[in-house]
């Protein structure tokens, strides 16, 4: 598994999901909680048009420009959820998370950039 990890969500049918071809997903989708995280983390970083996909780079440790960081709440239906503490937002990570990790981890940290 890597420590870096690197997705391309966008907007597909008002829904945010990400491809991974490299992970067998296709249209992933990020749903309870997910979309208010990235809508505000979008706004905050200034991320132009994110409805046609941006760059999420993650990990379970910290790493330089890294400025989000998703704390581990609880398990809930198969999934995970996790909080966005500096805005009090929580969201559901489903369980497409352990093709990343082997186990959820306690927090991922989050760097979001705009598509070159």
């Amino acid at each position: 598994m890597n420590q870096i990890n690197v997705i391309n969500p966008y907007l597909y049918s008002g829904v945010w999901v990400f491809d991974d071809p490299a992970k067998e997903l296709d249209k992933e989708a990020l749903i309870g909680g997910m979309p208010e995280i990235i809508e505000l983390a979008c706004q905050k970083l200034n991320i132009k048009n994110p409805e046609d996909g941006f760059v999420a780079v993650f990990s379970k440790d910290q790493f330089p420009g890294a400025i989000i960081k998703l704390n581990w709440i609880r398990e809930e239906m198969s999934g995970n959820v996790y909080e966005w503490s500096e805005a009090k937002l929580e969201g559901w990570l489903c369980p497409a998370l352990l093709k990343y990790f082997d186990k959820p981890p306690n927090a991922i940290y989050i760097q979001l950039k705009e598509k070159a």
